[in-house]
């Protein structure tokens, strides 16, 4: 068989799969794991790979996947268990609220979920912090869409973009990337995002302006009026822990991780070194970190109580290791397949660049399926295997499939649901300019960072 007839076959494979793969997930009652099992095994098959070869294929690319990420995802999953029944992420809230003082409520808000949302996943996170944008709403007359955008933007962004939340986490094992680099880039591209979305969301506030009643069990909907800034502090919870003990569980690993990562860019050697070293693989610093919440967040629970939510952390933590194994068995395919080569010369060839195409099919796929984790897992399955026969930064590759999951959230998203009801955003029209053209907004901006950043540092 010629080259020609063997790359065809190839990329006959790898569309046939692909289309399988869009098809069980968007038509059928198939979870997206299986479906990707069964994507991964017709794409090797049409592609001409052996039964056999396919097989092994499939359990190399999901045992290697999650040799390490499967524990950082259970780590992280029981650390947010405990930060929701301990009042951690509202301490958090109300630390910025009080830092940056009044008339900054929306920026309190996003760096509030920017920091709750590396361990509680960004569906959980705005649950749990809802009541508190409807308390500043209350207090300050401000529309709870500007306060709500603000939360639920800080929130889905880190959720996106910072390790160890279980999606930047995959994305960076399948790429085969430091999760300390992922982490670093993913932090500072993350915030002119962030800013971006947030001055939206003030200016679409006013435009839907609603507050709630004063018994707080519904909403009024009126023509806009300024905010009267006297949110006071005097009905703060007593039973909340502390700053030091809210923060510590989440600045300790991430320390620990950047700590290993400049000492390994550096290159210092020595003893002290070895046991940075040890302490900042991200195994051992988000485990470090879940004792830490362990520890200082959990005195008032039981120990059955406190294992009890660990578990029930573990349960919510399945589906989201097995669809990244999935992932990782997909890319596997590709690569022995050779599928992977063959489209990396065609791309090569063409004037398109390379950093795009894992933003380009994030994006696809999150607009197709919802999904924000599956878009950027499947996009980093698909093109791993051909960014790394191309002369692009992993790292920035890595990102932008994370960044291209972030594309309008609409029907389909759980989180787009989510934030909309607890907003108390109920005509459709207004839920698409609360969190459709919110989401969009950070995905444009980040599509102008991913392309500067690669030309300056690619």
């Amino acid at each position: 068989m010629d080259i020609a007839v063997s790359g065809g076959q190839m990329i006959l494979g790898l569309v046939i799969g692909i289309a399988l793969l869009i098809l069980l997930i968007m038509k059928t009652k198939i979870h997206a794991f299986p479906a990707l099992i069964i994507a991964a095994a017709t794409t090797g098959l049409i592609g001409g790979m052996p039964a056999d070869s396919v097989v092994g294929s499939i359990s190399s690319g999901f045992g290697g996947t999650l040799g390490s990420i499967g524990i950082i995802i259970g780590f992280g999953v029981m650390m947010g268990e405990i930060f929701e029944i301990s009042g951690a992420a509202e301490t958090m809230a109300r630390t910025f609220i009080k830092t940056l003082g009044k008339k900054r409520e929306e920026l309190a808000l996003a760096l509030t979920g920017f920091v709750v949302s590396i361990p509680i996943f960004c569906d959980s996170g705005f649950v749990v912090l809802s009541p508190l944008v409807k308390a500043i709403s209350k207090k300050t007359k401000k529309s709870v869409v500007s306060l709500g955008i603000a939360l639920a933007l800080g929130l889905v962004i880190t959720h996106s973009l910072v390790p160890p939340t279980p999606g930047p986490v995959g994305v960076a094992g399948i790429f085969n990337v430091s999760v300390g680099s992922f982490l670093l880039w993913g932090i500072i591209m993350a915030i002119p995002m962030t800013l971006a979305g947030m001055a939206y969301g003030k200016w679409i506030g006013k435009r839907i302006y609603q507050i709630p009643t004063e018994d707080g069990e519904g909403w009024i909907r009126t023509e806009y009026q300024e905010p009267v800034f006297n949110f006071r502090s005097e009905n703060d919870r007593i039973d909340l822990p502390s700053p030091l003990r809210a923060f510590a569980p989440i600045l300790v690993p991430v320390v620990l991780i950047l700590l290993n990562t400049i000492i390994s860019t550096v290159g210092y050697e020595g003893a002290i070194v070895n046991v940075i070293t040890f302490l900042g693989t991200p195994i051992i610093a988000v485990g470090i970190g879940l004792l830490v919440a362990i520890f200082g967040l959990t005195n008032k629970y039981s120990r059955q109580d406190t294992l009890e939510k660990m578990e029930q952390g573990i349960k919510s933590a399945g589906i989201i290791i097995l669809v990244t194994g999935g992932g990782g068995a997909l890319g596997m395919v590709l690569r022995d397949s050779g599928a992977g080569n063959y489209i990396a010369e065609l791309i090569a060839k063409t004037s398109m660049p390379a950093i795009l195409l894992p933003f380009i099919i994030a994006s696809l796929v999150r607009l197709i399926q919802g999904s924000g984790t599956v878009a950027m897992i499947t996009a980093a399955s698909i093109t791993a295997p051909i960014i790394a026969t191309l002369n692009v930064d992993p790292v920035f590759a890595a990102i932008g499939a994370s960044m291209g999951s972030l594309i309008f959230s609409y029907f389909n998203d759980s989180y787009f649901w989510v934030v909309n009801r607890m907003l108390g955003i109920k005509d459709a029209k207004d839920q698409i300019r609360v969190w459709s053209v919110t989401t969009t907004i950070a995905w444009g901006v980040g599509l102008v960072e991913l392309l500067i950043v690669n030309a300056i540092f690619g």
